[in-house]
């Protein structure tokens, strides 16, 4: 089995689709490589290109803040997104590169064999949920709500949430933000005693 060091040589290689023309570094992901909590986003911006690691940037700055306020560090956890390269003006990945990207993802997910995946934006929402089966709308009426997926021989709770960019455009919705971070702090903290009942949160 391929590690996280070979997919993230090959996501740096990769020419599969025509993102690749545009970057200045693919964004693999980062952190722990045995998280039991693991973030998707959609896709890196401007900072992240220049950098190759994922929320570098403003949207980055506050997850670190919201991961701080549970009692999380960057280092505990895994942080990447369904598409590895910059889309050109940080515009909305398209169908097609996500169909060519998440292949990547699907992999990670594997190997990392996280317990609870978190979901930032619309579209790693929908790419997460629909591939286990589930219908999304819109983020406004899914976040904040937690679903029980199989990926293989895979079981994972799956929270989607806002991406922290939305908060930085609306602030008025980082409350929404910092509840569903605190569900995710009593759903990490119940999954390690082995006393989660998903009842309670859907």
């Amino acid at each position: 089995m391929r590690s996280l060091e070979d997919i993230a040589d090959e996501i740096r290689a990769c020419r599969r689709c025509p993102l690749w023309t545009h970057r200045t570094n693919a964004v693999p992901g980062e952190g722990n490589p045995n998280a039991e909590i693991m973030f998707i986003g959609e896709a890196p911006g401007r900072n992240e290109d220049l950098q190759g690691r994922p929320f570098v940037g403003a949207a980055g700055k506050l997850l670190t803040e919201l991961l701080s306020s549970i009692g999380l560090t960057r280092d505990e956890v895994y942080i990447t997104n369904v598409v590895k390269c910059r889309p050109p003006n940080n515009r909305d990945p398209k169908k097609e590169e996500i169909e060519t990207c998440s292949q990547y993802l699907d992999e990670q997910i594997a190997l990392i064999k996280p317990k609870i995946i978190v979901t930032l934006g619309r579209h790693s929402t929908r790419y997460i949920l629909e591939k286990a089966g589930y219908k999304v709308k819109s983020i406004m009426a899914i976040r904040g709500k937690v679903h029980e997926v199989v990926f293989g021989d895979l079981r994972v709770k799956v929270l989607p949430t806002l991406h922290p960019a939305a908060a930085l455009y609306n602030p008025a919705l980082r409350s929404l933000l910092e509840k569903d971070f605190q569900l995710l702090m009593s759903l990490a903290k119940k999954k390690a005693l082995g006393q989660v009942s998903l009842d309670e949160y859907l």
